[in-house]
Order: structure tokens, then sequence, then C-alpha cells
């Protein structure tokens, strides 16, 4: 059985949603169908709800994800969204993401209760980490390594590295880890990435906001 190949786009703090949906319009019917290609898209949260019905009704071959979630449960917690309730709209969680870190000062710690969150409500957990020594916990199956220096920078890490990351992290952590690379990915590089042995596809920042740009990158990944 071929690797599986997770191709997750990440929007970031962008678009409303008429373009969410616009973008999922012409997104949902160019993507290739294939059982080990697991495309995913991460909204913001207000687009949430629209893209879920959305893709529903399109019978698209596209998962939902969020950006975040509240690393605590349901409750008197101002301004967070809870597991609980977004596992009706999601199947996968981006977590620990570097602006994340660097911008709202979220710890390792915090972290891995969001993922305690996660689990416990049947989300998947993307773990985002920045190199070889940020904690892996035994939950943790689905990683994205991006390099600080490759996000949103045009200057990604070399396929060659990127593998050896995720070798190193295999190795210690077991081999059955997915390992995800991210930082400046486009249709031009993506298949010299998903070629290395040790990488499981990719978390995809700006290149994902252009739909046609997306369908490229998916398609680069037969």
């Amino acid at each position: 059985m071929s690797k599986n190949i997770w191709i997750i786009a990440n929007w970031k703090s962008n678009k409303t949603i008429a373009e969410a949906l616009d973008w999922v319009s012409k997104v949902g019917p160019g993507l290739p169908e294939k059982d080990n290609l697991k495309v995913v898209v991460c909204p913001t949260f207000s687009c949430l709800s629209e893209i879920k019905k959305a893709v529903e009704v399109g019978n698209f071959p596209l998962m939902v994800g969020s950006q975040d979630l509240s690393p605590f449960g349901v409750g008197a917690y101002t301004g967070e969204e809870s597991a609980a309730l977004l596992k009706e709209l999601i199947s996968v969680s981006i977590l620990g993401h570097s602006e994340r870190r660097q911008n709202f000062s979220e710890t390792d710690e915090m972290v891995a209760k969001k993922v305690e969150q996660a689990m416990q409500n049947n989300i998947t957990p993307l773990v985002c980490i920045q190199g070889p020594d940020t904690p892996v916990l035994e939950d943790y199956k689905l990683i994205a390594y991006e390099p600080i220096f490759a996000i949103g920078t045009g200057n990604p890490d070399t396929p060659e590295n990127a593998n050896t990351v995720a070798e190193k992290l295999k190795n210690k952590y077991g081999q059955d880890l997915e390992i995800l690379y991210g930082g400046s990915v486009t249709s031009s590089n993506i298949a010299s990435f998903i070629r290395e042995p040790n990488i499981n596809g990719a978390l995809i920042g700006n290149a994902s906001l252009d739909a046609e740009e997306f369908v490229k990158i998916t398609k680069e990944c037969l």
C-alpha cells in the first residue's frame, strides 16, 4: 500500500464566506480521487459551517479542519472554540503552529492540552513542530515540520533536509509517525518533497489561497 499523502490548506486569517465558497466550488470538482490522498481545508472559524455544507452537497473528496481549538472543554471560556463543539464540523485541527507560538505565546504544554481535547472528540490533531528538538508526545501521530525560516518567505527547506528531520523523528518516536513538511510549498516544489520516503505530505499556507494553484499541488502528488 502506498504511503498516505496529506495535503492540508491553511488559510490563516484570510477569505470571507463568499470567497471561501467560491474556492470550494473551484477546488472541489478538480481534486483527484485516490485512496491514499487526503486533502484538507482549514479556513477561519467563521467559514467552517458554510464550507462543511458546501463540501457535503458537492460530495467532494475534501475534509474540513480548523486552524486551532481550545485547550479547555465546553464552559466559561470566552472566545474559545472547544473541540466538543467543533467536532460536528471538522475532522482535523492544526495545533501548535509557529505563528500561534510566536504571536500568542503558546507553549508545548498548552499544545499538549489541545491535542488531548482533540483526541477525546475524535478530531485528528496535526501538531506543528519547528525542528527535531520540539517535544513529540506519544499521542502525536500526525506532525508538520515547519522550519521558521521557511514560513511565508518563499524560501523553503530542501526536500533532502526535511526528509532527514523526518527520519530522525521517526527513529526517535516510531515509524508509524506521519510527517508533513510546511513552509513555502508550491505546485513547482511539492513533488520533490512527496518523493522523499519519510515525508507524508505538506501543510500549505499562501499557495493554498489560490484555487487553481491548490488543485495543481494535489495533482502533482499523483
